[in-house]
């Protein structure tokens, strides 16, 4: 008897941490496996999003650091968190980074060399996203230095002895730093997910994929370097990549050659980056024109009440283009007001995003290019080291929260309902 029980209870230790490991890594393949929705691919009509032969207007958010926070068991919980909290404000799209190049828990630690462990990371954010009925709108690289950027590309070609130059602007036209992007990008789009069992180019979780976050070539101005590259990469994520949409990342500001660079950019600054919202969206391989809204960054001397009159001005602009130029979606994929700004208010803050909200609101009533925003950013609690001057707690602030329910439940009303979160339904 006991010797029995002196075997016994190893053998129930033993166990119990195998139910351990199951429940932390292969109960969570078991679960989205056996309980995720079904989704159908969001695609685009004309100057719409269309999913399941419904117009789609999107209302969502930014959290840039899903990946980032999934790669240690222990923070996890807070991707789950925060999917579930737009789940339930009624929220259909994240945005996040599908990059980590050469940095803490990178993705890609040298050109071509991924870690397994991050890439599951990767894999769990998009399971969880689909567990809670998010889409999810992924960017392969930023064009600043945060997570590598394209300056790890360049430093690594450096290293290597292959770059052609140390300046940042070498990752639009060298030939070995752009194969050494089109091996990521073939890597990311062809890459079986480990829980879901999902190659990402047939995951309909995923909303899209966007080419580079805010994109910039100051060294060519007429913006012709930055559009031979995204002609050449938006070709290759099409050969790769047919079901998915796909977008540039621009901020949206207006080419030296275009007339709304003297009457729409914010100042004159804005048509000397190297970038052309018109010509770089028009590739045909572009499926949605995104655009960035940060007037309190881009005027320094403005007061409150011009800035939102720019918003408006801003975006009927490029809502304008997308019905009558580029006769594709228009997606405001970042807006937000700093908590730096001089006589900063939480209450000025919700007045800025209900214009975003508002002119979107309008877009969908009348069918027009205007498809949907995402506010950047939101966080959870305690993750104070990833929030900046615009970043959010949604449950904080009562308010916060009802500005973007409030757009859901209307968006839903007029368009039909798309989100699957049952819970969402009781707050219209």
């Amino acid at each position: 008897m006991v010797a029995g029980n002196g075997l016994f209870y190893p053998i129930l230790g033993f166990a119990s941490f195998v139910v351990f490991i199951y429940m932390s890594f292969g109960g969570i393949k078991f679960s989205v496996l056996e309980e995720g929705p079904e989704l159908g691919f969001v695609e685009r009509n004309g100057t719409q999003f269309v999913l399941d032969g419904k117009a789609f207007y999107v209302n969502g958010w930014n959290s840039y650091w899903l990946m980032v926070q999934s790669v240690d068991v222990y923070s996890r919980s807070k991707v789950r968190e925060m999917l579930k909290t737009g789940a339930k404000m009624g929220l259909t799209v994240c945005r996040t980074w599908a990059f980590n190049d050469g940095d803490y828990n990178a993705l890609q630690t040298s050109p071509g060399h991924f870690d397994e462990q991050a890439f599951q990371a990767l894999d769990y954010v998009i399971a969880e996203a689909r567990q809670h009925g998010v889409r999810l709108l992924l960017s392969l690289v930023n064009n600043l230095q945060a997570y590598g950027g394209k300056s790890q590309y360049v430093k690594w070609a450096w290293q290597e002895g292959v770059g052609l130059s140390s300046s940042n602007d070498s990752f639009f036209f060298d030939p070995s730093i752009r194969s050494y992007f089109r091996n990521y990008i073939k890597t990311i789009l062809t890459r079986k997910n480990t829980i879901t069992g999902i190659e990402y180019r047939n995951d309909p979780t995923i909303f899209g994929w966007e080419l580079i976050n805010e994109p910039r070539c100051m060294s060519d101005p007429s913006a012709d370097t930055l559009q031979g590259w995204i002609d050449e990469m938006s070709t290759f994520v099409k050969l790769i990549d047919k079901k998915h949409l796909l977008t540039v990342g621009l901020e949206g500001f207006y080419g030296p050659n275009d007339p709304k660079s003297s009457t729409v950019n914010p100042e004159f600054w804005a048509s000397r980056l190297g970038s052309d919202f018109i010509r770089n969206s028009k590739i045909s391989n572009i499926d949605f024109a995104s655009v960035h809204i940060y007037p309190d960054h881009w005027f320094h001397e403005q007061v409150f009440e011009d800035q939102l009159k720019f918003v408006s001005k801003w975006m009927l602009s490029h809502i304008e283009d997308g019905d009558k130029v580029l006769k594709k979606p228009v997606l405001f994929s970042e807006y937000g007001l700093s908590e730096k700004n001089e006589n900063f208010s939480l209450s000025d803050r919700e007045k800025m995003h209900r214009t975003v909200l508002d002119i979107i609101y309008k877009s969908a009533k009348k069918n027009r290019s205007g498809a949907g925003a995402l506010v950047w950013q939101f966080l959870v609690g305690g993750m104070n080291e990833f929030s900046d001057e615009y970043g959010m707690v949604p449950w904080e602030s009562s308010s916060t929260p009802s500005v973007f329910v409030e757009h859901s439940c209307r968006l839903a009303k007029e368009k039909g309902w798309t989100q699957l979160d049952e819970s969402f339904k009781q707050h219209c």
